[in-house]
């Protein structure tokens, strides 16, 4: 045990001996060594997107009971919080008139809170509110934003209003965060339960980041085209990017003060635990990578049975599940993809063919009642259909 304490101690120390470069170059392979975790240990990709929600939710619930508990609102960016709350309702009217799911009660839930906390911190708590050190002119974040969502904006069959809405509250909930970061540099002490909240910030971006991130690789770019066409889906992913590697310094040394700090304490108190919490960390690391590869080698299998076989089901990358998300008209899901998946609502369901050669489309009545086809091995190819832009 005194060895595995003390390799950790000599990894730990040879880290911190390393340039800058170096580091950031070890935190990239570090992301990507996460990413690859995840796709192989989730499957359902939105259940990413869900969790980022809710870790942002936690971050909230740590500044609620610090303004409750504590009685103080040192170290809070009063800005940050506008900017959050100036995001969120934007992107709730848009929900609201784009389209109506669980993240519009999601969204709505964390703007009454963020409110709640832009009440109290400019009411009840304002005497310990540290305004000097929240310098940050927002709008050095918000006229930017304004004026890139007017020139890069979704190409979808809404309203150019609310579409030049969606794309502002995907910009400013990137910078959003900037305000809060500008307060804790010029404070120079970092309150606990702020590193908190900010962590929560960073972990909650990275996770969302990760989602559409595996969503474009599963899809094999499919995605892409399904999010809309000019620069819109590069620019929605890059800001993705944006804010991840924002928070990722903060959530770096935060990580590194908090988990070490943890590593020794099992190390001085108990060197077995330190191994046993190891141990079974890897134990569930095996277990997930065994599931994953048994449900690749199934997906595989299925997919070579043959190529116009009734009833194959072909795995499409998600990207008809996709579509349906991103549609107001989740009929037409098929459509985001050249083959039928396990959800398609084809008889036989799972038939292999694209949408010209789909039974759906070339033998039976379609979803509008239109007239059947004869045939679907002589149809002509179907001009293809523009998408609607992504939800974010």
């Amino acid at each position: 045990m005194k060895t595995s304490r003390r390799s950790i101690q000599v990894l730990a120390a040879w880290v911190r001996r390393q340039p800058p470069k170096v580091k950031a170059f070890l935190a990239v392979v570090s992301g990507m060594a996460v990413l690859v975790f995840l796709r192989k240990v989730v499957h359902d990709r939105d259940n990413l997107f869900v969790v980022a929600e809710v870790v942002h939710a936690l971050g909230i619930s740590v500044l609620i009971y610090k303004l409750m508990k504590k009685k103080t609102c040192a170290g809070l960016s009063l800005k940050s919080q506008e900017l959050t709350a100036l995001f969120l309702a934007v992107r709730l009217y848009c929900s609201f008139v784009m389209e109506f799911d669980i993240h519009t009660l999601l969204d709505s839930a964390t703007l009454a809170t963020t409110l709640w906390v832009i009440y109290t911190i400019r009411f009840k708590l304002r005497s310990s509110y540290m305004e000097d050190n929240d310098n940050f002119a927002t709008y050095y974040v918000v006229i930017p934003c304004a004026v890139l969502s007017l020139l890069i904006h979704p190409s979808t069959f809404h309203h150019l209003i609310n579409r030049v809405c969606w794309a502002f509250c995907v910009y400013l909930e990137t910078v959003s965060v900037l305000p809060q970061l500008r307060a804790m540099q010029n404070t120079k002490i970092v309150e606990p339960f702020t590193a908190h909240y900010v962590f929560a910030l960073g972990i909650a971006r990275f996770l969302s980041c990760a989602h559409w991130v595996l969503q474009v690789l599963d899809t094999r770019g499919r995605l892409l085209t399904a999010l809309g066409y000019g620069m819109w889906p590069s620019m929605v992913l890059f800001s993705e990017i944006v804010q991840t590697f924002i928070l990722a310094d903060f959530c770096y040394y935060y990580v590194k003060s908090s988990y070490c700090a943890f590593l020794q304490e099992l190390c001085d108190e108990s060197p077995n635990a330190l191994s046993n919490f190891l141990l079974l960390i890897s134990v569930y690391f095996l277990q997930q990578l065994v599931q994953a590869d048994n449900f690749a080698a199934v997906t595989v299998n299925g997919y070579a049975g043959g190529s116009s076989t009734s009833g194959l089901k072909i795995d499409c990358g998600g990207a008809c599940a996709a579509r349906c998300r991103l549609s107001s008209r989740p009929n037409l899901c098929k459509r985001a993809c050249g083959t039928c998946c396990a959800r398609c609502s084809c008889v036989p369901p799972g038939t292999y063919g694209n949408y010209d050669a789909c039974p759906c489309y070339g033998s039976l009545t379609t979803r509008g009642n239109r007239r059947k086809r004869r045939g679907f091995k002589d149809l002509p190819p179907s001009p293809r259909q523009k998408l609607p832009a992504k939800r974010f």
